[in-house]
């Protein structure tokens, strides 16, 4: 297992600063997941540590040697591109053995590697096809395969899954998994997803124009934002957001409502600009919650329910578990579980309450 040591890492494209002074250090053994939306780095920061990108400033270790300015060759990784970038007149079995070949290694060794990688990724049925003969899910296995049978102590993966359709991206989310609990080597992975970097990570690094906003756990990033664009990028539905302002005798005043502030924030200054936010499961509908909206579109998800309410003049959701007792266009009365609620400041940081 591989340690991965970013330090003060800058990237430029011309006058464009994509990657800002970045500090980032990847455990030995564990499936980091680089999360944010499209544009904010994360696929520059993984090609740059596969050495794709030139380096304007800082540096990467990779285990105990500086690799900044080492041939991706001479970095001991294995790269998973979104493309599947399959040799379309080789098989399956001449795909996963081409870079062993390129690397020299016996034919034995070969023989031994390529068996073992396509027993684990479920191909060996499959040798003998070419990629055309192939499903999504299956030519994706092999583009996998292809980086596990160079045995790199580090795996970069590039959006592996945003080509395939809803079920292949579960079935495919749950093998990788499983795959990375087998070989045990050090995961880094790029997605938009935050479903699957909830589902697949260790822990996750939330990105946002080149600056990582958050570090840590799914729990800690779902339950913890440290800010409101890592609230509302992380959860489905997104994280209900009311703006408004300190009031009179430590109450939070809102357009709508009245909520009493958490003590350790009842003393801020009259006036002040902040953010109450709550995960749409820690609403709460009936007849003795405090607030009153109109029920715009109730939304079947199988198991649960997302309540789409309108008051005074905005937005939010709350998810039901079961069949809701409540009908589109019908009043309903509605409140926060204060335990769960989160304060963010006019800056939009979180606020300790």
């Amino acid at each position: 297992m591989t340690r991965v040591h970013i330090q003060d890492l800058s990237i430029k494209f011309g006058s464009n600063e994509v990657i800002k002074h970045l500090d980032l250090d990847v455990h030995s053994g564990e499936f980091l997941v680089l999360l944010g939306p499209s544009g904010c780095g994360k696929s520059t920061l993984l090609h740059t540590i596969a050495g794709l990108n030139p380096v304007s400033g800082g540096s990467i270790h990779i285990g105990e040697q500086d690799m900044t300015q080492a041939e991706p060759s001479q970095r001991g990784v294995g790269m998973v591109f979104q493309s599947y970038a399959l040799y379309p007149t080789m098989t399956v079995k001449e795909n996963l053995a081409f870079p062993l070949k390129m690397a020299k290694t016996p034919k034995a060794e070969l023989e031994r590697r390529v068996a073992a990688a396509a027993d684990m990724l479920q191909l060996t049925a499959l040798l003998e096809r070419r990629p055309a003969q192939l499903s999504g899910g299956q030519r994706q296995r092999v583009a996998i395969g292809r980086a596990v049978v160079r045995e790199a102590k580090v795996l970069l993966l590039d959006e592996p899954l945003s080509n395939l359709d809803a079920k292949l991206r579960t079935d495919l989310r749950r093998e990788l998994k499983t795959l990375h609990g087998r070989l045990g080597n050090t995961m880094i992975y790029v997605t938009h997803d935050q479903v699957e970097a909830m589902t697949l990570a260790t822990r996750i690094v939330v990105m946002h124009q080149g600056v990582i906003q958050q570090i840590g756990t799914p729990a800690e990033v779902y339950d913890k934002p440290n800010n409101l664009r890592v609230a509302g990028f992380v959860g489905s539905p997104a994280i209900n957001r009311v703006e408004g302002q300190v009031g009179d005798g430590g109450r939070f005043a809102a357009p709508g409502l009245t909520v009493a502030l958490p003590a350790v924030l009842a003393s801020r200054p009259q006036g002040e600009r902040l953010t109450l936010a709550v995960r749409p499961e820690h609403v709460r509908l009936g007849a003795e919650q405090p607030f009153e909206a109109e029920v715009q579109l109730v939304e079947p998800l199988g198991n649960q329910h997302v309540i789409w309410l309108a008051c005074a003049g905005s937005t939010m959701s709350a998810v039901l578990q079961g069949q809701p007792e409540v009908q589109e266009g019908a009043k309903v009365r509605f409140g926060f579980e204060a335990a769960k609620t989160m304060w963010f400041d006019a800056a939009g940081e979180r606020l300790e309450a």
